[in-house]
């Protein structure tokens, strides 16, 4: 590939990693390391020999950045996605919940806490899962890619995506029925439930 198609590479690529690398690694890192990892993609892009799809070996370098700073020591855990707000989408996202919100018996300020509070407990433990299964999950759940597109990614077997991937869901999901307010689980978000279903 030569490097007249990274402007069309980006275009398509450049939301997608961006909202990855927000709720891998939070919206304080994700910025910067969006245009480090696009940067690498220029850079490598000649060497690019097709051998997996464009999209796996892109995010792959987007993981590897990522679990590379989530290791360095001079990442603090920073504030990691909240679920009613997308860098890539946020406006529409936040419209979409006031319609529905709208709709609900409760009154709007109060759904709204509740909804805060919700968020907040959840990417609480989603932030404390290990990285491995952290990244299997937002892979899989948030990114909608294939357990072979992921092993890819992350360079590892088929069977240990499915092994991680199970036990990011039941982890999850234990965090979230001891932790988090019970009525709350049926407001969450379905990509969220489905995830640790």
């Amino acid at each position: 590939m030569n490097n007249l198609e990274f402007p069309r590479i980006y275009e398509a690529f450049q939301p997608k990693i961006l909202r990855y690398l927000t709720r891998l690694v939070g919206d304080a890192e994700a910025e910067d390391l969006t245009q480090e990892v696009l940067i690498k993609v220029n850079e490598a892009l000649p060497g690019f020999r097709g051998e997996s799809q464009l999209s796996t070996w892109i995010y792959r370098i987007a993981t590897n950045a990522a679990l590379d700073r989530l290791r360095s020591p001079s990442f603090k855990g920073v504030k990691l996605f909240s679920l009613s707000e997308d860098k890539t989408g946020g406006d529409q996202a936040v419209g979409d919940d006031r319609a529905v919100l709208a709709r609900e018996k409760k009154p709007l300020v109060e759904k709204q806490l509740v909804r805060e509070e919700m968020n907040e407990c959840i990417r609480g433990h989603i932030e404390k899962l290990p990285e491995d299964y952290r990244a299997v999950l937002l892979l899989s759940e948030y990114e909608g890619l294939k357990n072979n597109e992921i092993a890819k990614i992350l360079g590892v077997t088929l069977d240990t995506v499915k092994i991680r991937l199970h036990r990011a869901r039941a982890k999850l999901k234990v965090v979230l029925e001891t932790n988090c307010e019970i009525d709350w689980i049926e407001e969450i978000p379905c990509n969220v439930m489905k995830s640790i279903r």
